[in-house]
């Protein structure tokens, strides 16, 4: 768990707010001060130390209503600011007179502040140590845009650490929000620093934070009711052999332009592939599904292949059982050249029932967690289930296929299977829609020319899963909400699904609005941050890794700038704003790139750094679709709602960007060098 700023930032305008109500130092005036003891003409104003001869008012000192400046006045002389024209230097302060029968006991006060800024030694005396200067040397004060309060999850590293002393059985957590604390309780929690509200922590008899610093934990849960799965994981290739796939394309051989069609690139991109494993990883088990108006499930040497036509293909639940009853491949060794022959014997012809084929798919792979799917197609699903092609006529056809695909992809991912689209360059496939298999299981969507086929597929089979049903919770204190969730409040639970090395996630949170009732945190204070990821890893094991950070808070926005991350900033940005596009809502994207931009062009120029500059640089054109291209990637060129949807390469930008890395951020950028 990585942090973008140094600090937990709050606003000024509202730690300060809240500070009013809890300061130490907050100057009070007695309502019944004689006429010379009140503020001068000039605006001039002084302080009023009660003296220790004030009546008995009988009340604590305790008293919410009632507060006095430590130490306690003697009638002493009072000090005014320098500037005190129209005021006596010096002025004894007598004692307050009787308070009348008809008063209350404890009398209202008004707040005054000293008008005049405090001496440099009361400046040194009192500075927070998180009050940084620019490199410049001017303090930066005023707001910042955007949000700095960004925590970045590389799940790729966090699940892959073997250093980690392993803990047995479940932790001990709270029952109302599932924070995991210390197991001293046996199971039993009596104070949850995450469920109370800040004025409860702030008592002497509750610590701030739950845990000192930095703890990192990981826990064995008892297994699932099913036994851990230790197989090795599938590989399936699902390609279209429809009518649109002998589309030809002009190609170089040597001195001699030939035409090939989709389909032969395809197969000679797939026999590649098939090749490569067979050498590298031969206990690999590979299968093949093709799809036209009939899906094949094709078999091997000791088995034959099942072909499935008409109204089977509309009926899921016949589907899943057919997936189920055929059988898993093979490891690759003894399969090589049979399926090398099935490939080579593949023509096009008919219609394009990509929706059963790729039901058929994830039901074969999901009895191996862990498994792949590789859907490669040139054109819309246009049989019955998951039918694509119908959507500028018939709106329900198209609501009940994105209902469908939707579905789908919970299925896959709650049965950890990894799904990739891939789609043939100049072709219209839907990807907005098609696109969501890959977006909930931690596939890919690419978009790829005839001739990179092999390439790009070679690239998905190398990005292997390290972990599925991967869960990843988020817990603040009720002082702070996330931001950008759909789940409001100080918690957030987000299905990640599958895992690979390179997986990375990003959260934003900050400090609650000061109308809901909640106390912010002030400057100076601590709060604890915690991090719970549920996976599951290739034996099948369930694990937990928890992880408690405490961070300082801070309303200087200097110090805020000086501890910026920036590749965080920017990752995050790249991954929300693609979020809210591909669901829809341009309109909110723009904002949300528009602000943490702000953000990161108010970094740079507080930190007068050359190299950060010409990385913003580099990163802005790829985040240029958010800010002012989204039109050229809808279907229709003027975004004035959030009513759009996605063409085939604004979808596979998109969703690529959600799903974006640091590394794969700066890859894209220096390819564009």
């Amino acid at each position: 768990m990585e942090f973008a700023c140094g600090f937990v930032y709050v606003p000024p305008s509202v730690s300060q707010k809240d500070g009013q109500r809890s300061s130490a130092n907050v100057v009070k005036r007695s309502a019944l001060l004689p006429p010379h003891m009140r503020p001068a003409a000039n605006g001039q104003t002084f302080t009023y130390d009660l003296p220790k001869d004030e009546p008995d008012l009988n009340t604590q000192p305790g008293d919410p209503n009632y507060s006095y400046t430590a130490p306690e006045g003697t009638g002493v002389q009072v000090k005014l600011p320098a500037d005190n024209s129209g005021v006596t230097a010096q002025t004894i302060a007598p004692p307050l007179p009787p308070r009348p029968s008809f008063m209350k006991s404890m009398p209202d006060y008004l707040i005054l502040l000293p008008s005049s800024p405090p001496s440099p030694s009361s400046q040194k005396s009192n500075s927070d140590p998180s009050q940084v200067p620019s490199p410049t040397g001017k303090p930066d004060k005023g707001l910042l845009p955007g949000n700095p309060n960004v925590v970045l999850v590389s799940l790729g590293k966090l699940l892959s650490e073997e250093r980690v002393q392993t803990i047995q059985g479940e932790p001990t957590s709270c029952f109302q929000c599932g924070a995991v604390l210390d197991s001293s309780y046996d199971n039993e929690v009596k104070v949850c620093y995450f469920c109370q509200s800040l004025e409860s922590t702030s008592s002497p008899s509750t610590p701030q934070c739950p845990l000192s610093g930095y703890q990192d934990g990981l826990f064995v849960l008892p297994p699932d009711e099913k036994p851990p799965c230790v197989a090795d994981s599938l590989l399936l290739f699902c390609i279209d052999i429809s009518g649109s796939m002998s589309m030809t394309s002009q190609v170089s051989e040597g001195e001699h332009v030939v035409h090939r069609s989709r389909l032969q690139f395809v197969k000679e991109a797939v026999l590649q592939c098939v090749q490569r494993l067979s050498e590298q990883q031969p206990d690999v088990q590979v299968g093949l599904i093709t799809f036209n108006h009939q899906v094949t499930m094709h078999g091997h040497d000791n088995f034959p292949s099942r072909f499935l036509c008409g109204a089977e293909l509309s009926d899921v639940n016949y589907l899943k059982e057919a997936a189920a009853s055929f059988p898993s491949p093979p490891p690759l060794s003894q399969t090589k050249d049979y399926l090398q022959r099935q490939v080579q014997g593949l023509s096009e012809s008919g219609t394009t029932a990509l929706g059963p084929a790729a039901l058929l798919a994830i039901a074969t792979a999901s009895r191996q967690p862990g498994s792949k799917v590789i859907i490669c197609t040139d054109g819309k699903a246009n049989t019955e289930l998951g039918n694509l092609e119908e959507e500028d006529i018939d709106a329900r056809t198209l609501l009940s296929s994105t209902i469908f695909y939707q579905e789908l992809g919970e299925y896959a991912a709650n049965q950890g299977v990894t799904v990739s689209v891939l789609s043939i360059e100049g072709t219209d496939c839907r990807l907005d829609e098609l696109g969501r298999l890959a977006d909930r299981t931690g596939g890919k969507v690419v978009i790829a020319s005839p001739k990179r086929l092999h390439p790009e597929f070679e690239q998905i089979i190398e990005n292997r899963t390290i972990a599925t049903h991967c869960t990843v919770t988020v817990l603040l204190p009720k002082s702070l909400g996330m931001r950008g969730e759909r789940e409001a409040g100080h918690k957030v639970i987000r299905e990640v699904g599958n895992v690979d090395p390179n997986t990375e996630i990003t959260f934003q949170f900050g400090a609650n609005d000061q109308d809901a009732g909640v106390l912010v945190p002030t400057s100076g204070s601590r709060v604890s941050i915690q991090l719970q990821v549920r996976y599951r890893p290739r034996n099948g094991q369930t694990m937990l890794r928890v992880i408690t950070a405490d961070r300082d808070v801070t309303d200087d926005s200097s110090a805020a700038l000086s501890s910026l991350s920036l590749a965080i900033i920017q990752l995050n940005s790249s991954q929300a704003s693609a979020a809210l596009a591909v669901r829809g809502r341009f309109l909110d994207a723009r904002r949300e790139g528009e602000l943490q931009r702000k953000l990161i062009e108010r970094a740079i120029e507080h930190n007068r750094s050359v190299e950060d500059k010409q990385t913003y640089q580099e990163w802005v054109k790829t985040m240029e679709p958010i800010y002012n291209n989204i039109h050229n990637f809808t279907r229709r060129k003027s975004v004035v709602s959030d009513s759009q949807s996605l063409t085939d390469a604004g979808a596979a930008l998109l969703y690529a960007m959600k799903h974006s890395n640091r590394k794969s951020i700066s890859l894209k950028d220096k390819h564009k060098l």
